[in-house]
């Protein structure tokens, strides 16, 4: 007796054994920011399970963070603003974007009693920006094309004010500042509160509307292929439920995410500006990159070219495989 129950002890534990590996050999390490347009981007994690895989997310509070951490080696999957992507591998970060999961996502937010109708108004104004993200790209674009300087320093134009996002509406309230670049749903917060007037929405550089990017480490998309082909099924498994039901999408943004701190008409005005998507091309990271280097956004001394890091092949297969258009 004694003798056959060892042996199916010890085969038991085996294959414990071997399905732990298994299952530890199936976890994605995900970075995000904590904004209403990256949310179907953490949804993911709460489906993994149907895709056959277990999500590690972590959050960040700028894209820049997202770049760091996956420098570090932290990281397999990071979702970012074009911006950050760009310069992480403009500094050699071993990235491809995969992916684009919201457009859009920026406004130019001015005190209601500040008379800034106009960009050309910003002229001899406090603006705030958060540094390192794609709306301190959009600024500079406007600025640029309407002939006025900028910098963080009293004598251009305008003089800019670094803050995080949260910190950007703090100051506004508070009157330190005269506008804001603010990305989604604080800039809809700010308008909805009565703090704020929207100014413009800043599609009208040669960027258009900026695609936040999904990126994968090299090392993850070249040596862990059926992971990362798993892993991009889930992401548009979870981004096709946010576009298809918006219902789901605004429970689990402003419960789950925010936990109750913004609103429904903040959620519907955010993503109204900053719908979720799929796509990503080339193209469009080849022009925010040209931006990004003709007003020296990012300090690269050499920009990367788009068609050496934009990889949309995993997703292309993910939209097959799942019938999605």
């Amino acid at each position: 007796m004694t003798k056959n129950i060892v042996p199916q002890l010890c085969l038991a534990v085996a294959l414990a054994g071997m399905s732990i590996a298994a299952q530890a050999q199936e976890v994605v390490r995900l970075g995000n920011l904590k904004l209403a347009h990256f949310g179907a981007v953490s949804y993911i994690k709460e489906i993994a399970p149907q895709c056959g895989i277990k999500i590690e997310e972590r959050t960040f509070a700028k894209g820049l963070d997202v770049m760091q951490a996956i420098i570090a080696g932290e990281l397999d999957v990071g979702a970012t603003a074009s911006e950050a992507a760009i310069s992480g591998r403009a500094n050699g970060t071993p990235i491809y974007i995969v992916a684009g999961f919201a457009k859009g996502g920026a406004q130019l937010i001015a005190r209601p009693d500040s008379g800034i109708k106009s960009v050309k108004d910003l002229k001899g104004k406090k603006v705030g920006v958060t540094r390192g993200g794609i709306q301190e790209v959009l600024l500079a674009a406007e600025l640029g094309q309407n002939g006025l300087t900028s910098s963080d320093s009293p004598g251009k134009d305008v003089q800019l004010i670094y803050l995080a996002y949260p910190d950007l509406n703090q100051a506004l309230l508070g009157k330190n500042l005269d506008a804001i670049m603010q990305t989604e749903p604080q800039s809809s917060q700010a308008v909805n509160k009565g703090f704020g007037v929207s100014v413009m929405k800043p599609y009208d550089t040669p960027i258009g509307e900026p695609i936040r990017t999904l990126v994968m480490t090299e090392k993850f998309y070249n040596e862990k292929r059926p992971l990362a082909e798993k892993f991009m099924r889930c992401f548009v498994q979870a981004t096709k439920t946010f576009i298809d039901t918006k219902g789901a999408a605004e429970k689990y943004v402003t419960e789950t995410i925010f936990k109750g701190q913004i609103s429904k008409s903040d959620f519907n005005d955010a993503i109204g500006n900053s719908p979720y998507s799929f796509d990503i091309t080339p193209e469009h990271i080849q022009i925010t990159t040209d931006t990004m280097f003709k007003y020296g956004v990012g300090k690269m001394s050499k920009p990367p070219v788009a068609k050496d890091f934009v990889k949309t092949d995993l997703l292309d297969l993910a939209k097959k495989s799942l019938n999605v258009k």
